[in-house]
């Protein structure tokens, strides 16, 4: 099949007035059409600026290209990563690349009549066990997840009672068997963490998440023995496998998560994934539960370990995809059909 063209458009998500980076520079979807009639379409990100690398640059170097094996899919990610080399390599560029590479994924899984997981290789797991984060945790529990994240900013010294505050409660709703988990997002220096360790201890913690920035990767590596067993996670911030190699190298984190829509797709999750297994790391993508990170997740040694947003099924205005699974049991499985197996509304395919 020969790419004829691609062409990104950024959804209307309903993401105002937070002032937060996704309200600018959330997720686009990407179609790449063929010679062949086949239609290939993924999630990146990056906004308007993310659609605008789409639909010039990168679809410069992509139209006439062959997709006819995985093998393919791999050297058009290096022709493109080489291409916008000199304004990219991290950042909006590969979280732009990383759309084009899922449509790409899903393109030859829909032209061979095989869902993505068979083309990395076949399923490992049937179903995996979902995580939430968000929702209300009574709701959570109900829907039998066994395993829940907490959001948890540092500002004050107040923080450190709330933290310990919100660990009992889901304990109390949840029991001593579920896994906990807690995202920093970027705010607890050493003190804090040590502490945060201290107090939080016999709530039993699974990890810390995005303790701080993903530039304090010596720092990062000092504080790892030190928050043991609570294991140190981070990477959504990371870009392709070239990020996480430094990542490696300075030893800054006992579990990796790389966003598959942010870090190059399904090709960079793969080679992160090699890497990580020459170091002995285990590998759980943020937001593995949505369908993208989802078949990864399935059909490889990632951690049996899937994060949802509950609150996201209950909010229609910004469902683009159709017939993407959700959890059930407090398990998640991606779909037997070719590609990711999901449709995007009609206005957006």
């Amino acid at each position: 099949m020969k790419i004829t063209d691609v062409k990104a458009v950024y959804p209307a998500w309903k993401r105002k007035g937070t002032g937060a980076w996704q309200e600018y520079f959330w997720q686009i979807v990407v179609r790449i059409e063929t010679d062949a009639g086949v239609v290939g379409y993924g999630y990146g990100g990056g906004g308007e600026p993310g659609k605008l690398i789409v639909n010039g640059h990168l679809r410069d170097a992509l139209v006439g290209r062959t997709i006819g094996h995985v093998d393919d899919i791999r050297d058009t990610w290096d022709h493109l990563y080489f291409k916008s080399l000199p304004y990219g390599r991290n950042g909006i560029v590969i979280m732009a690349l990383s759309g084009i590479d899922l449509a790409l994924w899903d393109l030859l899984g829909k032209a061979e009549g095989k869902p993505v997981y068979e083309l990395i290789g076949g399923l490992k797991k049937e179903t995996v066990r979902a995580y939430a984060t968000g929702g209300d945790p009574v709701r959570v529990r109900d829907r039998g997840y066994t395993a829940v994240k907490c959001s948890h900013q540092w500002r004050t010294d107040a923080d450190y009672e709330k933290a310990a505050a919100l660990a009992a409660r889901i304990r109390g709703i949840f029991g001593r068997d579920a896994l906990l988990m807690f995202d920093c997002y970027m705010s607890w220096d050493a003190e804090v963490a040590l502490r945060m360790r201290e107090l939080l201890g016999e709530y039993e913690p699974y990890w810390f998440e995005d303790l701080i920035t993903p530039d304090h990767l010596d720092e990062l590596a000092g504080l790892r023995p030190r928050l043991a067993p609570v294991l140190l996670a981070g990477g959504e911030h990371d870009f392709s496998h070239h990020a996480f190699g430094a990542i490696a190298r300075a030893g800054a984190l006992d579990l990796w998560q790389p966003d598959i829509t942010w870090c190059g797709g399904i090709t960079a999750g793969l080679r992160i994934l090699e890497l990580a297994r020459s170091h002995d790391i285990p590998v759980c993508p943020h937001r593995g539960g949505e369908i993208w990170g989802l078949h990864l997740v399935a059909a490889t040694d990632c951690l049996d370990l899937a994060e949802t947003h509950p609150d996201r099924w209950n909010d229609p205005e910004d469902t683009i995809l159709l017939d993407e699974p959700v959890v059930s049991g407090g398990v998640i499985a991606p779909p037997d059909r070719p590609g990711f197996g999901v449709a995007l509304k009609p206005e957006y395919a």
